[in-house]
């Protein structure tokens, strides 16, 4: 005969929900390596957001462990004015970020890492000496929003001249400050 006592309420609040292992068995592995790390998958891609203190690390972890052969990007977001931006639990969220988009071919994988940068801190570690392919994304990140890589062989401006103030790909940069001359504008008014 079933028991039909009713049972206490409120014990499912009590117990803290364990997230799901990743359906990606390389997200897993990096999950497993670096402990704190969030896995989240964005439009069918595995995405890991880990420590800044991990970063090079985690990129020789993926070439020498995962077979990921190649670094695609090294590239940055300033989310200064994000309103949007998705909450993920266990990430503790900064101005900002820079992504990684890693390729295994004899995988056939892909994977996208995000380490979180502070305002204060602006730095990461380079991964240029793992992917070298990476020297040239890596000096834009720094060029375009000021992010250094730390051990970079030579971390110095690519796009912007040598003796520009400030980083444009910020949104705190002050936009328009060289006058544009047009061909209509009357140089007498």
């Amino acid at each position: 005969m079933a028991d039909e006592t009713p049972r206490e309420d409120g014990h499912e609040d009590d117990v803290e929900a364990v997230p799901a292992p990743p359906s990606d068995e390389v997200a897993a592995a990096v999950l497993e390596r670096f402990p704190g790390t969030v896995f989240h998958e964005s439009h069918g891609q595995p995405v890991v957001y880990v420590d800044r203190a991990v970063w090079a690390e985690l990129a020789r972890f993926l070439r020498d462990e995962q077979q990921f052969t190649m670094c695609m990007d090294i590239t940055a977001v300033d989310h200064l004015l994000d309103a949007g931006r998705v909450d993920l639990p266990g990430v503790e969220y900064e101005r900002f970020e820079v992504v990684g988009n890693f390729l295994s071919h004899p995988r056939n994988r892909r994977i996208r890492t995000i380490c979180q940068v502070p305002v204060g801190e602006l730095s990461v570690a380079s991964v240029s000496d793992t992917y070298p392919g990476v020297n040239f994304a890596e000096r834009e990140v720094w060029d375009l929003y000021g992010i250094a890589f730390d051990g970079h062989p030579d971390l110095t401006r690519i796009l912007m001249p040598d003796d520009w103030v400030g980083h444009p790909l910020r949104k705190d940069d002050p936009p328009g400050r060289i006058p544009v001359t047009f061909k209509e504008d009357n140089p007498n008014r």
